[in-house]
């Protein structure tokens, strides 16, 4: 898939211990269970689902949504497995807000399931994704937005060199209440020749 004649993205990239990939809606049940066994540590960080969300219907018609976004180059969520189960999927990355030319910039959020937090496999994708937003899109800027309670995400970002830029006041709507979030960016000086 193309941003312009000089900058590609792939559908699915490999790191050292994972796969990360674009899904088609035929993955619906496989994003239902990685969702529902997730449910609770999602849910505080995340807009409040509608009741059906936690159907095989309704994550194909969004697997579907995300690939025309991704074929538009506005969106790109990559699910991320394990090179030595890749039947089961861990986490998601996702580039949104995808704006080229003279902002040159977008978005990263991520999410893991909880039983493999604490090794590696976070920073490692979201590493890959920053990878892909700066050699393969050919942006200038990531940015991240995190709620100030969750310390887990802070840290990752740090980890990666990500510079914390303040609070935004009530600037994103979770669980039908607008929460504060800390602003993250890491810019690819790369980016300026």
């Amino acid at each position: 898939m193309a941003q312009n004649s000089s900058h590609y993205f792939a559908v699915q990239y490999e790191t050292e211990r994972l796969i990360l990939k674009i899904l088609t809606a035929d993955y619906a049940e496989k994003v239902c269970d990685f969702l529902t066994r997730n449910r609770e540590v999602f849910g505080k960080y995340e807009p409040a689902e509608p009741p059906n969300y936690y159907t095989p219907a309704y994550q194909a018609t969004i697997l579907n949504c995300e690939m025309q976004l991704a074929l538009k180059e506005e969106s790109i969520r990559y699910y991320v497995f394990l090179k030595e189960n890749p039947g089961q999927i861990i986490g998601t990355i996702c580039l949104h807000n995808i704006t080229p030319r003279i902002y040159s910039c977008c978005e990263i959020g991520y999410k893991f399931d909880a039983a493999f937090w604490h090794k590696g496999y976070a920073r490692e994708a979201v590493a890959m994704g920053i990878s892909i937003a700066f050699a393969a899109l050919g942006l200038h800027r990531v940015s991240a937005r995190v709620m100030p309670d969750n310390t887990a995400s802070i840290r990752l970002l740090k980890s990666l060199l990500f510079e914390e830029e303040g609070l935004e006041h009530e600037s994103i709507r979770i669980q039908n209440e607008w929460q504060d979030h800390l602003r993250f960016s890491l810019l690819n000086h790369s980016s300026n020749t």
